[in-house]
């Protein structure tokens, strides 16, 4: 693609691309799409730096249609299609969990449903929202969920646990040790590998090789803390 009018801006490369491109819709409803690699440049522009959609850049085109393909295939279900895709789990894999805090802007206040329903939560930090994910092996994440910066680890940890293939293993910090996780997980035939609380009368065993590998997670969560967007 000709970059001749965008040579400082962010555009998706032939390689993504070409992997990207085959799982766009091909039935729609509406106007014909134009220039869909441009367009979904601009959403990764604006998820990456964390601006306004009316401060996209216009070699994108209008930010209008840049924020509306995202909104609409937001609400259709199409971008966690494609992220599914692309992230296919793969079998017996070793998947790790955490999450990370981040503060909430103060332009947040107010929005639609209030707090609750917006995932924002008073906690040391001040008000916060928190992000939990599950990374595979290449610390790719593929399970995540917002919730307020209060509610603890181990309480988003059930619901994403629950969505994991019943294979391979996970790992995860003393934030995770619960029983019933380990147990649910257990009857699935997904292992964990999770510190038990010292102050708890039972150790579980944990392989400490495994357990280096939730480094990944974290590496994750670091690329994540940059991206301001999820903190609107």
């Amino acid at each position: 693609m000709d970059r001749t009018n965008m040579p400082d801006e962010y555009l998706l490369g032939d390689k993504a691309w070409a992997t990207i491109e085959p799982l766009l819709p091909k039935v729609y409803a509406g106007a014909r799409r134009k220039d869909d690699r441009r367009i979904i440049s601009g959403i990764v522009h604006v998820l990456r730096s964390g601006c306004r959609w009316k401060d996209c850049p216009a070699v994108y085109g209008p930010h209008t249609t840049v924020y509306n393909r995202f909104n609409r295939w937001s609400h259709r279900g199409r971008w966690q299609a494609i992220f599914d895709t692309l992230v296919a789990t793969v079998p017996n894999d070793t998947r790790s969990i955490d999450s990370t805090s981040i503060k909430v802007q103060r332009s947040a206040a107010g929005g639609e449903g209030g707090a609750r329903k917006q995932a924002i939560g008073r906690s040391r930090g001040g008000r916060t929202t928190k992000i939990h994910g599950i990374t595979d092996s290449h610390g790719r994440l593929f399970r995540f969920s917002l919730t307020a910066g209060n509610i603890a680890d181990i309480t988003a940890g059930y619901e994403l646990a629950a969505k994991l293939p019943s294979n391979g293993c996970l790992i995860g910090d003393m934030g995770y040790d619960a029983k019933k996780l380990r147990v649910d997980l257990a009857l699935r035939g997904t292992a964990t590998v999770i510190p038990t609380n010292p102050t708890h009368k039972h150790q579980w065993y944990i392989n400490r090789e495994t357990y280096k590998a939730r480094n990944l997670v974290e590496r994750t969560r670091c690329r994540l803390n940059p991206c301001l967007t999820p903190a609107r």
